[in-house]
Formats: structure tokens, C-alpha cells, sequence
């Protein structure tokens, strides 16, 4: 059975809310517990997707070498995950991650605090696809 297709655990739900209301922290506590369980690319996802979460809270924090390096590392690692993966749109995240980092490095350490907030990335689910 794919890993991928099996029923979502309901932590990855609860990280995916902590995610886009900003809870960065949260969601990267609540995605450890996953990541340290998982093998392959389960494992890998969740990295990837923790690694975010934890490079927007240094973003938050002022740290720009910590989020920066972490946006890179992240899409480096997401980026060997298949997409969707337990339904998260994961080539729209690297997209999104991708872009974040490219208007950090635009601007600069003395000025990361002005990165559009609309360009800080989300978690996107897709819907299921009905089986024929």
C-alpha cells in the first residue's frame, strides 16, 4: 500500500491549522512527533513541511540566516516528495517557500521584516479524487 494514500493521521490536521494561523512552533512539536516515527518519504515530508514552519518562526523572530538557510533546505527536501502527499499540495508549498526565500534574500537581513506577509506560504489540502 502506498504510505501516501493512507488515512491522514489527525496530527497532521492539527499541524496543518497550527501552520496557517502562524502557531509555527506548535505545529513544528506537532509534526516531530510524526517525522520521528516515519521512514522514506513520510519521513522527508514531515521534515520538510517542519523545517518551514520552523524557518517562519525565525522569519518572525528576526533571524535571517536561520530562516533563510531553513527555506532552502526545506524545498530541497520536499521537493523529492511526491505531490499531493497525505493530501497536501506539496509542489505548491515549495512554490511558495521558494518565493518567500527569494524576497528574503532580495531584501536582505536589515530588512527581512518587510516581506509581504501575503507571501508567507500555506498549507493547501487537495480534495480526494473519487475512485472509478
Amino acid at each position: 500500500m502506498d504510505p501516501r494514500r493512507e488515512d491522514t493521521p489527525q496530527e497532521l490536521f492539527q499541524a496543518i491549522e497550527e501552520f496557517n494561523s502562524g502557531a509555527w512552533f506548535e505545529c513544528h512539536e506537532t509534526l516531530e512527533e510524526l517525522w520521528v516515527g516515519s521512514k522514506g518519504e513520510m519521513r522527508d515530508f514531515y521534515q520538510g513541511v517542519l523545517q518551514i514552519a520552523v524557518a517562519l518562526h525565525h522569519w518572525r523572530n528576526g533571524n535571517f540566516k536561520g530562516a533563510e538557510g531553513l527555506l532552502e533546505r526545506a524545498c530541497d527536501m520536499l521537493r523529492r516528495v511526491a505531490t499531493p502527499c497525505r493530501g497536501v499540495d506539496v509542489a505548491r508549498l515549495v512554490e511558495d517557500a521558494g518565493v518567500m526565500r527569494a524576497a528574503l534574500v532580495s531584501l536582505g537581513a536589515e530588512r527581512m521584516a518587510e516581506v509581504d506577509a501575503a507571501l508567507v506560504p500555506r498549507l493547501h489540502l487537495l480534495s480526494p479524487t473519487p475512485s472509478p
